[in-house]
């Protein structure tokens, strides 16, 4: 994340998000998900991103860590045990088809150049590639999977590890006329392995974005949301917690500033952070969002 946000290896970035995801073996990997303020045109494509074997007499490096690191399977016919085989097919639709250009799809993901012996290529099967950036792939020696999408399927394939809960496994021989413990059931039944054990001990992030996203609230008079105890319920009722959309207002009736009363509520998160300090909540100048 350093390399790719503070170095701006792909350029300069407008924000980013990423998940971190455990599988029960081996170690935990991350879904990292990046906007450049300058996108990549599909003519860009080839420069930053490949789905190719490399020459070993011109870079040898490379080729070790992209035969190592980012070569798929074999898969099919020559390994129907794969973990990636489901219903006699690979999940992960191997072989890739050769192609001599990229093409970009419809489904936000395109169809990277793979080219053949008869497109002048003379490193055989490109098909069992999996695409990644030569840069990272050499820097960090390892498997980065790098992909060109353009689709909102990806933010939803990065939230979901967030809120998909963790994998169980529940065996029990009991009487069936005895009462279920349903959250009983689900406490004994939840596992972690030791890497993803150890990173919740250390409280390492499982889930980060950049920049943060502030809702603003919309309401009628007096229709905030307003949490309450049996203490405070008496306070609550005749001074209610300000919202975004209040402070907005009273923002606005600030006779010594008229700037505020020049903005859109939208465009208010622009020149001015919303600021919750002990009770109080109010808008505040900052710096640009």
């Amino acid at each position: 994340m350093n390399s790719i946000t503070g170095d701006r290896v792909f350029g300069e970035r407008r924000c980013w998000m990423y998940s971190i995801e455990w599988q029960k073996r081996r170690l935990p990997h991350a879904h990292i998900l990046i906007w450049l303020v300058n996108k990549i045109t599909p003519d860009q494509i080839d420069g930053i991103i490949s789905a190719e074997m490399t020459n070993p007499y011109i870079d040898p490096g490379l080729h070790e860590i992209v035969m190592q690191n980012m070569f798929h399977g074999p898969c099919g016919d020559l390994n129907p045990r794969c973990v990636c085989m489901v219903n006699g097919k690979c999940s992960k639709r191997y072989p890739k088809r050769l192609i001599p250009s990229t093409i970009t799809g419809n489904d936000g993901y395109p169809q990277y150049r793979r080219r053949s012996v008869e497109d002048g290529v003379t490193i055989l099967d490109n098909t069992w590639i999996v695409p990644y950036s030569p840069l990272l792939s050499k820097t960090f020696k390892a498997h980065i999977n790098v992909e060109y999408c353009n689709s909102v399927k990806s933010i939803k394939y990065i939230c979901k590890y967030v809120n998909k809960g963790s994998d169980m496994a529940v065996v029990e021989v009991t009487n069936t006329s005895a009462p279920v413990d349903e959250v009983e059931r689900y406490c004994l039944g939840r596992y972690i392995n030791s890497n993803e054990a150890i990173w919740r001990i250390l409280s390492f992030p499982i889930h980060e974005r950049e920049p943060a996203v502030v809702h603003l609230a919309v309401h009628l008079e007096n229709g905030q949301r307003v949490y309450f105890t049996t203490s405070n319920v008496r306070e609550r009722a005749a001074v209610p917690p300000a919202s975004t959309l209040t402070a907005f207002f009273d923002l606005c009736r600030n006779q010594d500033d008229a700037f505020p009363r020049s903005l859109l509520y939208s465009e208010v998160p622009k020149y001015y952070t919303w600021q919750v300090q002990g009770k109080s909540s109010r808008l505040a100048n900052g710096e640009l969002l």
